[in-house]
């Protein structure tokens, strides 16, 4: 039973996050509230494995969720249920593909995804910065506004900020070089622990 609710709750996933493996963030917020399967910090931090590794970001949180869930067999699963509907529709594009791209009304709707792509892209940057600089949990806790922020990772991002905006050379890096620069410095100062 455990497989089919992977492949449901990755399939769905797949077939509404239109837009890129950025979009698919919003619905794995809702999985890990409805299932528990995992929580809003694991799920912070596969953003950031995922970003930093090679494939889509929602294929890899999928692969990764099945994985911890139900082994090898639930990685598989949860995969075949992301991909699934983009393989379908694709399917069908294909064998459509001029009636569809001449289609006025198709050209309409998805010049209408457009801002729908934006706004999935959007609430997950904010749920992201929520889960990365805000401790919820620990200022429910203690009612005290120190404990709200998570001041390491705050001064982190401002300081990966400033040197983005202030230093040219930085701006030339590759966007690798400042994905291995976070990790060091995360492992250098336990931000995971944070």
């Amino acid at each position: 039973m455990i497989y089919l609710r992977l492949f449901w709750e990755f399939f769905k996933t797949g077939l509404f996050a239109v837009g890129g493996g950025m979009a698919t963030i919003p619905f794995l917020y809702d999985i890990s509230d409805k299932t528990g399967w995992f929580t809003h910090t694991q799920l912070a931090d596969m953003i950031a494995v995922g970003e930093s590794t090679p494939g889509p970001i929602g294929v890899n949180m999928a692969t990764y969720v099945g994985f911890t869930t139900a082994g090898i067999p639930g990685g598989i699963i949860a995969t075949l249920g992301i991909v699934t509907p983009s393989v379908i529709i694709i399917l069908i594009i294909a064998r459509m593909l001029k009636q569809f791209r001449q289609n006025r009304y198709v050209d309409a709707a998805f010049y209408g995804l457009r801002p729908c792509s934006v706004a999935l892209i959007a609430a997950a940057g904010v749920l992201v910065l929520k889960v990365s600089l805000l401790n919820i949990d620990l200022y429910a806790a203690t009612k005290a506004i120190g404990d709200l922020f998570r001041w390491k990772c705050i001064a982190l991002a401002a300081a990966l900020l400033a040197a983005t905006w202030l230093v040219p050379k930085i701006k030339k890096l590759h966007p690798i070089f400042l994905i291995l620069a976070s990790a060091a410095v995360g492992i250098l100062f336990s931000f995971a622990g944070v």
